[in-house]
């Protein structure tokens, strides 16, 4: 039997795994996932989300998916790893990635980038569909790659752009767009995202726990929990997950029946002890 299930749930309630059902919408990560819709719709191109290592852009990129899903008018693709050395290597990823139907074999560049151009304005125009592009972990994009992309940003109608381009990122991509000519002036959207303050550590908390069910008559984590949770992880929404999953195992070990800030103070103490210090140990998965 799962830890979860003991307590009372019918989910894990803080997988590390990024998905949109456990998306908790603070406010800002609902106005960072309404502009870009809004981008998206208007067909402005280019929309860049940046955040710290830990503050929901993995997360983010899943639940933008989710709702791209509903549209019937939209086509949505997405690259999870970016890491591409050589054009014509990337070139073939978006070839795959957009599914479109060409011998690629002995094909040279001009002949890719020429598939592409025709594959966006046979979607925008003939079928009066909108391309998204989500790429996350933006900042393993290296110049040639974004070059690439800049130049996919020139295919476009007197009306819109072709491809609407979302970028999700580390702050370290914004000086290397800065640095790319005519490129940071095609961003139509920047928004940066920040850790939570207290109360939407919160939030989420109790948030995640619902999402999973939780069939509990009481409050599973005291105030004192929460207010030691929120200092230790600083509110990056990864370290929050990590670190309530951490306590209640020990819960569970413990039978016990709350979290309260003893409990928490003694998880983050026995991870010190261990030589587990926050970074290490809170922020080596996808959120």
């Amino acid at each position: 039997m799962s830890y979860y299930t003991v307590l009372g749930f019918k989910r894990e309630p803080f997988s590390t795994s990024p998905d949109p059902e456990f998306f908790y919408q603070s406010a800002e990560h609902k106005a960072a996932l309404t502009n870009v819709l809004i981008e998206v719709r208007l067909k402005r191109g280019l929309s860049v989300v940046l955040g710290d290592i830990g503050t929901g852009k993995t997360t983010l990129s899943r639940k933008l998916f989710q709702v791209l899903g509903t549209r019937k008018d939209l086509d949505y693709y997405m690259i999870l790893d970016p890491s591409y050395d050589k054009e014509d290597m990337f070139l073939l990823s978006l070839i795959r990635t957009f599914g479109i139907d060409i011998k690629t074999e002995g094909t040279n560049i001009l002949e890719l980038k020429e598939a592409i151009k025709k594959f966006l304005f046979h979607k925008g125009v003939n079928e009066r569909k909108t391309v998204v592009l989500l790429i996350d972990e933006a900042q393993k994009l290296n110049s040639m790659s974004l070059e690439l992309l800049r130049m996919l940003l020139n295919y476009e109608t007197n009306e819109f752009k072709l491809l609407q381009l979302v970028l999700l990122g580390q702050i370290e991509l914004l000086p290397r767009l800065i640095d790319i000519k005519n490129f940071i002036d095609r961003v139509s959207l920047r928004y940066t995202l920040t850790p939570f303050g207290k109360k939407d550590t919160k939030e989420m908390i109790k948030f995640r726990i619902r999402q999973a069910g939780y069939e509990g008559g009481v409050e599973l984590f005291t105030d004192d929990a929460i207010n030691q949770i929120f200092e230790y992880t600083q509110g990056y929404p990864r370290r929050i997950g990590m670190l309530c999953h951490k306590v209640l195992k020990f819960l569970v070990l413990k039978n016990k029946a709350i979290v309260t800030g003893e409990i928490v103070k003694e998880v983050i103490d026995s991870e010190v002890r261990s030589g587990w210090q926050t970074k290490d140990l809170l922020l080596k998965s996808s959120y």
